[in-house]
């Protein structure tokens, strides 16, 4: 056989398995296609695509620079709160008291400051406040036995009622905070802000950790069907105790970085947060039922709650119809949640 014979019948060969490489590579990439759009996440990118772009030919002020980073700024230390939340919804609780911790945390810090206390030890010593607080309604709920929605309600106005006390109802002006602590607030790292760079640090984290290690997959196990995890040797219990405390721990870090945002701490902030920190978290992906929820969606859930709030202010919407709004969303949300849970309950059944 000749070299021009080798060669051609070698130039075959490879052509054939380049051709069923190539037929095997299609279906593989087709049921990828495929996956990627029933994603949840898929469907809130779509969703964010479409209301910027008609925003941008809306309003000419949505695409600026100065738009776009007070958007950023304002979803990015609610953002922090809701991974938290989004953490305790897939392990089947919930935290109504994430707005009055967090005004707490900024209340307790800003408290300490004006006693002569360092800044930076009297956040320290607030953030501890919102741990206890936390690990007080994990007690309440893994050894007593008391239900999520009851222990958090109770605390959130009892959290409340301690602002109100520490600052008699007036906020407290903090004016001699050093830049040095001002900069977790207020500082950038050339044109980004630190405050998403910590958003986006703890959104990364969190997201590695429920993805990849074992500790937090027992979340979702416990959160699925708690009886069926602890029967496989998952201490349930300590599960829940641990996801309540990290939801106040993550809103005591919240509090902080706004107290260095605005340089006051205002015993009133944080008002109906806790609906909005749900919807966001419900709206990209998390149970109210437990067992199911990403970081990511929970974080697309908060950009466009954030998009929303943006452009009904551009759009010069009333307040009143702004509330009206954000319920309407709410309750979408909730009943998404309710019909894909009814529909994953019917799937496991049949």
């Amino acid at each position: 056989m000749t070299r021009s014979e080798q060669a051609a019948l070698t130039g075959g060969t490879n052509s054939v398995g380049t051709v069923e490489q190539q037929g095997k590579a299609q279906p593989r990439l087709r049921s990828q296609a495929e996956r990627f759009l029933k994603m949840r996440e898929t469907g809130l990118i779509l969703i964010l695509l479409a209301l910027v772009i008609a925003m941008s030919l809306a309003s000419p002020h949505f695409l600026t620079w100065e738009n776009m980073e007070a958007m950023a700024m304002a979803f990015a230390v609610d953002g922090i709160v809701v991974v938290g939340m989004t953490v305790l919804l897939i392990s089947g609780g919930i935290d109504l008291s994430v707005g009055s911790v967090t005004a707490l945390a900024m209340v307790v810090a800003g408290w300490l400051f004006l006693q002569g206390v360092d800044p930076w030890l009297a956040s320290g010593v607030a953030v501890l406040v919102s741990v206890a607080v936390g690990a007080a309604m994990g007690f309440l709920v893994t050894k007593v036995g008391l239900h999520h929605f009851v222990v958090t309600l109770a605390v959130l106005v009892i959290a409340r009622g301690l602002c109100l006390l520490f600052t008699g109802g007036r906020p407290l002006g903090l004016y001699d905070l050093p830049a040095s602590f001002k900069f977790i607030g207020q500082g950038t790292v050339g044109p980004i802000p630190i405050v998403i760079l910590i958003f986006v640090l703890v959104v990364v984290a969190f997201d590695f950790m429920l993805r990849r290690t074992t500790a937090f997959r027992k979340v979702f196990y416990t959160g699925s069907n708690e009886k069926a995890a602890a029967y496989s040797g998952i201490r349930t219990k300590r599960v829940i105790f641990l996801t309540t405390t990290l939801c106040s721990a993550l809103c005591g870090i919240a509090g902080i970085i706004y107290l260095a945002r605005f340089g006051s701490a205002q015993p009133t902030f944080g008002i109906g947060m806790e609906l909005s920190v749900i919807a966001a978290a419900v709206i990209g992906g998390a149970s109210l039922s437990g067992g199911s929820g990403t970081i990511l969606g929970a974080t697309l859930g908060t950009i466009l709650l954030s998009v929303v709030s943006s452009s009904l202010v551009l759009l010069d919407v009333s307040v009143y119809w702004q509330e009206v709004v954000r319920g309407s969303i709410l309750l979408a949300a909730l009943l998404i949640d309710h019909y894909l849970t009814r529909r994953r309950t019917t799937g496991r059944s049949a």
